[in-house]
């Protein structure tokens, strides 16, 4: 009887023991849960409303009529700078933009010519940069 006492009280104790560590630890990883992130601000195709290229290796998107994304290229195209064309946009998955990988794209003239272009950064612009950008480029 008395050996099961001290089991029972062994149990407990290792119990609170486990206990204590876990809530120790919790308290420990609350600041860091509570710091903000870097946010990284994400749009659905659908709010894609227009682009613009200023030069063969830059895209300006016009997203949900004031925002604009800056998509810098990893090879020029100077298709981008012909009259009539259109970007084609692929989606893969999710609709959700977030990363440059995200984009599939390409860029196509009227006469069906079509050509890949690969997004190697996306940022969003803040609105004193979208300010900066000559209107003839502005996407919106």
């Amino acid at each position: 009887m008395k050996r099961q006492n001290n089991t029972d009280r062994l149990t407990r104790l290792t119990g609170g023991l486990i206990a204590g560590a876990v809530l120790a630890l919790a308290a420990g990883a609350a600041p860091a849960a509570s710091a903000k992130a870097p946010v990284t601000p994400c749009f659905y195709i659908t709010q894609w409303g227009g682009w613009k290229s200023p030069s063969p290796d830059v895209l300006y998107l016009g997203v949900n009529m004031h925002d604009v994304y800056k998509a810098q290229l990893s090879s020029p195209s100077s298709q981008l700078q012909w009259p009539d064309v259109h970007l084609i946009s692929e989606v893969r998955g999710s609709s959700s933009i977030c990363t440059a990988i995200d984009l599939q794209l390409s860029v196509a003239d009227s006469n069906g010519f079509r050509s890949p272009l690969i997004v190697k950064a996306l940022t969003k612009l803040t609105p004193e940069e979208v300010a900066a950008i000559p209107k003839k480029y502005r996407p919106n």
